[in-house]
């Protein structure tokens, strides 16, 4: 394999972001599993292993880093995550990028210290816990019968207030719609399941909005 180092440090320049990540080094796989887990739930991404938080090059210690990537991604993640490995050479020093594509088995889960499993996303430079209503829209878009929707009251508010509003948060879409909880989550988790939506994981709490890419003239209303 032909190493060359030019594109890792332009890559180091970009700093952590949704796609990238920064490892100084392994010493616990269950932790590497969340990174995993959360690029191939969201939108893929890389791991730099052997790059400090600060962008300075470490490099990895021995080849036993790799194997507990590997045990990480087969062990610790369920279903298993698929990788590519590229290594580079910069500085006297070798830096491994785990290159992870988006999942089209989603989701995917990683054991933590308690032996739960757990879904993670990936929300700019940060893992976090997948919310019920992405949980409930990738079992819905399992379902090979597909969904019987139903363009009901709530449904209609939903897709009125958005059309005038920029976005809308679980506890929001509940309230103006006058259901329970649980009923909101599984119209908000229909509707991402359909593309009519997406979600805004850059807000704390989460916001749905309208997908503009949705053909709303072909929507069942």
């Amino acid at each position: 394999m032909k190493i060359i180092s030019s594109p890792l440090f332009e890559m180091i320049a970009q700093g952590e972001h949704q796609q990238q990540d920064f490892k100084y080094c392994i010493n616990d796989s269950r932790k590497i599993a969340r990174s995993l887990v959360a690029f191939a739930n969201t939108d893929g991404g890389r791991l730099l292993v052997g790059v400090k938080d600060n962008g300075k090059i470490a490099g990895v210690r021995s080849e036993e880093e790799y194997y507990m990537v590997e045990a990480a991604a087969h062990i610790y993640s369920k279903p298993k995550i698929p990788f590519e490995v590229q290594q580079w050479d910069a500085e006297g020093k070798t830096v491994l990028e785990i290159i992870i594509k988006p999942s089209s088995n989603k989701p995917h889960y990683a054991e933590n210290d308690d032996r739960k499993w757990l879904a993670y996303i990936r929300r700019n430079d940060e893992n976090i816990l997948a919310n019920k209503v992405i949980l409930k829209s990738w079992k819905l878009s399992k379902n090979k019968k597909g969904i019987l929707f139903t363009y009901d009251e709530p449904r209609k508010n939903l897709i009125d207030y958005l059309s005038s509003n920029q976005s809308i948060s679980l506890s929001k879409f509940s309230r103006i719609a006058k259901i329970e909880r649980f009923y909101a989550e599984q119209i908000l988790a229909e509707m991402l399941s359909l593309n009519c939506i997406e979600t805004d994981l850059n807000c704390t709490p989460v916001q749905y909005r309208l997908n503009q890419n949705f053909d709303f003239e072909q929507f069942p209303i």
